[in-house]
């Protein structure tokens, strides 16, 4: 067996990034950046009013003669001379020969005359043009998930497309006589098969695009069939731990199948399988539910950013234990644990019951508390390593 760390580093080290593709930025929520982005315009492009107001020049006094009114999107054709004003409004341009803005708050109209009870300094109320940011400079780095601030920025920056990496299709099948799909017809001694539906959801979640293929018999012919599936990653779920020479493996080994390992010195998850199928990577997870979405987190996900060029993340936090817990054995443990925040600090409770069947516990969870193989006796209030849920 291998530990969790090599296995995340040899499948990250088997895939590479896909191509990229050009999409609009309405278009572009949650896709993956495949290019450094850099603004094309400057932000703000002019010299823009803060306030509503008037402009003005910061070395005239007195009363001022207002020559007319610029609001924003029609900014005012001439220059501003000595002893005069010009009505803007927030987000106006500020005209030539203005260097200030003084808030129609302070102003004291009366017709086309205008006395301010404030004195102006140049630059008062007014965004010089670039304040934000200047044309050319990078907005947004590669390999980034564009969240929606992202969006408003890269919009701002007078950007209607970008270059992002194409969604990586993840096909999956479920193996095994005994399952079903839910309120289908049960065979005798038969389950619902359930771990599909959050594997779907965590890699339409993670960025990729999930493909069912189905429910398959424990039959080598069907589950042969695979070697002619497309796709940029391979799952089954089910039948890696059956004896010393399990389905998955005897089936497609005619195929082209090629391991890379077999079993991790974890709990839940030991039976997992990476290798190829040709050249399609291929990911056997286990069957029982929690140990397939448990190694969905900690394998599936870092194969996934790798195909899209995700940059490094770190979803591991720390927290402080609820009770105790006693040394660890040889495999990294993953305790399902309740989270609560105290005083500022986060804490977190591991369930009394860790049975790798148990999905309702699972739902409840919020954490999955990490004991490293060998951990030492862990007393209440100590810090642990948890990967958060959600």
């Amino acid at each position: 067996m291998i530990s969790v760390e090599e296995a995340v580093a040899r499948i990250v080290s088997a895939l590479t990034p896909l191509e990229s593709e050009r999409v609009l930025i309405e278009s572009a929520a949650g896709r993956v950046l495949a290019a450094d982005t850099h603004a094309k315009a400057d932000q703000p492009p002019f010299a823009q009013s803060m306030m509503d107001g008037y402009a003005v020049r910061s070395a005239d006094s007195g009363t001022r003669r207002v020559i007319g009114s610029a609001p924003a999107g029609h900014p005012f054709a001439g220059t501003l001379g000595p002893g005069e004003a010009l009505r803007l409004f927030t987000g106006s341009v500020v005209p030539d020969g203005a260097d200030a803005v003084l808030a129609q708050e302070d102003a004291q109209r009366d017709g086309e005359r205008v006395d301010f009870t404030e004195t102006p300094f140049a630059g008062k109320f007014i965004r010089p043009r670039g304040l934000d940011f200047q044309a050319g400079v990078l907005l947004v780095p590669q390999g980034r998930r564009l969240t929606p601030r992202d969006l408003a920025l890269l919009a701002a920056g007078d950007l209607a497309e970008v270059p992002v990496r194409r969604r990586p299709v993840i096909a999956y099948a479920a193996t095994g006589d005994e399952l079903s799909r839910p309120g289908q017809p049960r065979k005798p001694g038969g389950i619902v098969a359930s771990s599909v539906y959050g594997l779907d959801a965590m890699i339409t979640g993670w960025g990729g695009v999930p493909r069912d293929l189905g429910i398959l018999p424990d039959e080598p012919e069907a589950i042969a069939a695979l070697a002619k599936v497309e796709c940029d990653l391979l799952i089954t779920l089910g039948g890696a731990s059956v004896g010393e020479h399990d389905l998955i493996q005897a089936a497609l080994g005619p195929h082209g199948f090629s391991l890379d390992f077999w079993k991790i010195a974890m709990r839940p998850g030991k039976p997992l399988i990476f290798g190829h199928l040709g050249a399609t990577p291929f990911l056997g997870l286990p069957g029982n539910p929690v140990s397939s979405m448990v190694c969905a987190l900690l394998f599936l996900r870092p194969a996934i950013f790798a195909m899209l060029g995700v940059t490094a993340q770190t979803p591991f936090r720390k927290a402080r234990l609820i009770g105790a817990l006693k040394a660890n054995d040889s495999r990294q443990d993953h305790l399902r644990a309740a989270c609560e925040w105290r005083e500022g600090d986060l804490w977190a409770r591991p369930f009394r019951a860790q049975d790798s069947s148990m999905q309702k516990l699972f739902a409840e969870a919020d954490a999955l508390i990490v004991r490293k193989p060998h951990a030492p006796p862990a007393e209440d209030g100590s810090v642990v390593e948890i990967l958060p849920l959600d």
